[in-house]
């Protein structure tokens, strides 16, 4: 008689595939995911790297934690940052977020220093700014569905009539 188990090799499946899918939804949240979004976005347009503030992820906690009472309307804090903001439902990775703000790109128009009529860049642009060198981010669960994630640029960009690079 063996002292070999048999287990079913469907069971064996399920439970590798529970066990490859856990790291990817934690591993888009960390200090290292928002970073590596930022810098895949600024290399592709010749800007140096973006680097992880605590004191700025501060900021973003603390204002994340603050508007999780209603994230549908997406308010800038007004603080001394530059920021981004997303919220989608049910859930949104730090590392999706900043793919949205990258994925305004095509509107943007570099010679013009402008977004295309109708459309929307200013995110991607921040993403981008060449003097924001120190970021911060944050995400919320929100009391009323969905999930919050913002972002602050230290020091700010989005300034009229300068380009972002």
């Amino acid at each position: 008689m063996s002292s070999r188990m048999s287990v079913p090799l469907h069971i064996i499946f399920l439970v590798t595939l529970a066990l490859a899918l856990i790291p990817l939804s934690i591993a888009q949240d960390s200090p290292q995911d928002y970073v590596a979004a930022h810098n895949a976005a600024r290399s592709q347009v010749g800007v140096g790297r973006i680097t992880w503030d605590e004191r700025v992820a501060g900021y973003a906690r603390d204002y994340a934690k603050k508007h999780a009472r209603d994230c549908t309307r997406l308010v800038h804090s007004g603080g001394p940052y530059g920021e981004n903001l997303a919220w989608a439902s049910p859930d949104l990775t730090g590392t999706r977020a900043v793919n949205m703000w990258v994925g305004e790109k095509p509107y943007y128009n570099y010679n013009s220093n402008s977004c295309a009529s109708g459309k929307v860049c200013g995110h991607y642009t921040q993403v981008v700014w060449r003097n924001s060198v120190r970021l911060g981010c944050a995400k919320a669960k929100c009391a009323t569905g969905g999930t919050l994630v913002t972002c602050n640029y230290d020091p700010p960009g989005n300034y009229v009539g300068q380009k972002p690079y």
